[in-house]
């Protein structure tokens, strides 16, 4: 998955927070979200609307625009690895807590799950993914 496949797949899919991710799809949104936060912070610095020393306002709207779509893509990434959204709360114990995120953010797509299929194509019974579709019937016009 690219770079804007990623983000757009993010975007839309804003409060899905069913399915899985790939990890291309969750680091893609990763960067997607640092430069918007980068590109927000030099805005509040040119047009003087930083705060002191925490952001400012266009910086505080894109992080809470940014804030639903981040927390799906991250529950649909540990979905992937087979485990409930749930433990996204495990973030809120320092160090820790983030250490093992993003060990399991960095960890490979399992096989079809509870959660869906593998998002990569590949089944755990199909060496190589899926199966092509069958040709359309002739003379259906296709």
């Amino acid at each position: 998955m690219d770079f804007m496949t990623a983000v757009r797949t993010c975007l839309s899919k804003y409060v899905d927070f069913s399915g899985r991710a790939r990890r291309s799809e969750y680091w893609y949104f990763v960067l997607f979200n640092i430069l918007v936060n980068i590109v927000a912070t030099i805005l509040d610095n040119i047009l003087g609307t930083d705060f002191e020393g925490s952001g400012g306002i266009v910086s505080t709207v894109a992080s809470l625009a940014l804030f639903l779509p981040g927390l799906a893509v991250g529950i649909r990434r540990l979905h992937d690895i087979d485990k409930s959204g749930w433990w996204i709360l495990i973030g809120l114990i320092p160090i820790i807590g983030w250490i093992l995120l993003i060990v399991w953010y960095c960890t490979d797509s399992k096989p079809d799950n509870q959660y869906g299929p593998n998002p990569k194509g590949a089944s755990a019974g199909v060496a190589g993914g899926y199966p092509p579709p069958p040709p359309p019937a002739y003379g259906s016009g296709q």
